[in-house]
């Protein structure tokens, strides 16, 4: 089997020093600001970044240890399958976040509507484009279609260590 080895391009800094509390997804976290300090050698990499509205970090989990095939998610009293939920207690500890570009500084990044973990290694960065990301209007969202009204106001309990 192949070894995969990342490397980390920078770090995320937000408001959350601690798992329980955090918002579960960007939609939770409207306003929530936050900062993305890349490492100077990854600088070129950002060039016309600023032209987009959102962007999807891909990061790093660094402080979750557990892993399991079945998990409880937040919003559902049911154990489900891993793939079938956004917790972190994957495989590969790897979180995704589409979160809004408020501004370019050398290499800050200012973001908002996060819902990371302070600190947290940044693996990518990608622009988030509607037409690509968003191209079917037909789609299905599971056991999660009863639970969208409660997603504004859902917190993490730090169930996932």
């Amino acid at each position: 089997m192949m070894k995969i080895k990342f490397k980390s391009i920078g770090e995320i800094y937000s408001p959350y020093d601690e798992k329980a509390g955090i918002p579960i997804q960007p939609v939770s976290a409207l306003g929530i600001h936050g900062c993305i300090v890349l490492k100077d050698k990854f600088i070129k990499g950002i060039k016309d970044l600023d032209g987009f509205s959102h962007i999807i970090l891909i990061y790093y989990l660094h402080k979750t240890k557990k892993s399991s095939l079945r998990v409880k998610p937040f919003l559902d009293t049911n154990k489900r399958g891993i793939f079938s939920t956004r917790s972190p207690a994957r495989p590969n500890h790897i979180g995704l976040s589409v979160v809004r570009l408020i501004g370019i500084q050398d290499n800050h990044l200012i973001i908002e509507n996060v819902d990371i973990l302070n600190g947290t290694p940044l693996l990518d960065i990608k622009p988030f484009i509607p037409e690509i990301d968003c191209y079917d209007s037909d789609y299905k969202i599971g056991w999660f279609t009863s639970k969208v009204e409660k997603l504004n106001e859902m917190r993490s309990d730090g169930r996932f260590k």
